[in-house]
């Protein structure tokens, strides 16, 4: 079952999965900040679906650039025979373009899929650089005994 977790496809899933519902709470979030119309302030329904449908838009733009970004790193990390930050920087900026491209503009997709690409880097090389692996362990409380006074 473990390798069933860690095929291309499940990764893919759930990176989808997991924009969706990123998206999802940030659009709940972004539709609770707009100014309500004066003839839906007393009347629940049509908030609540303008509500919903910026979840909903929130929530499938960002399943489909988590689906893409980790899509285009799982195929760039079979054709490359390698797992590194490479793979996810390709991912992200192929992600980022496409959703840049959006507006009909090169110059922005270009920009958009730079601008992630860059941020996955860092994290993937912030990630990296604090999980390094002394032999220490460390817990939560001290295993020495204090001295008796």
């Amino acid at each position: 079952m473990g390798s069933e977790e860690d095929s291309p496809v499940m990764k893919t899933v759930k990176g989808a999965v997991m924009g969706l519902a990123s998206g999802t709470i940030l659009g709940t979030f972004v539709a609770t900040w707009h100014n309500v119309s004066r003839v839906e302030r007393h009347v629940a329904l049509p908030a609540l679906i303008r509500t919903l449908k910026m979840c909903g838009s929130y929530g499938v733009t960002f399943a489909a650039l988590g689906g893409l970004q980790h899509g285009v790193e799982q195929l760039v990390q079979r054709q490359r025979k390698k797992r590194d930050y490479v793979n996810g920087a390709i991912g992200a900026f192929v992600a980022g373009a496409a959703y840049g491209y959006r507006g009909r503009s090169i110059q922005s997709a270009i920009i958009t899929g730079s601008g992630l690409a860059f941020i996955n880097t860092a994290l993937y090389n912030c990630r990296n650089t604090t999980k390094v692996d002394n032999g220490k362990e460390y817990y939560a409380y001290t295993t020495e005994k204090k001295p008796a006074h």
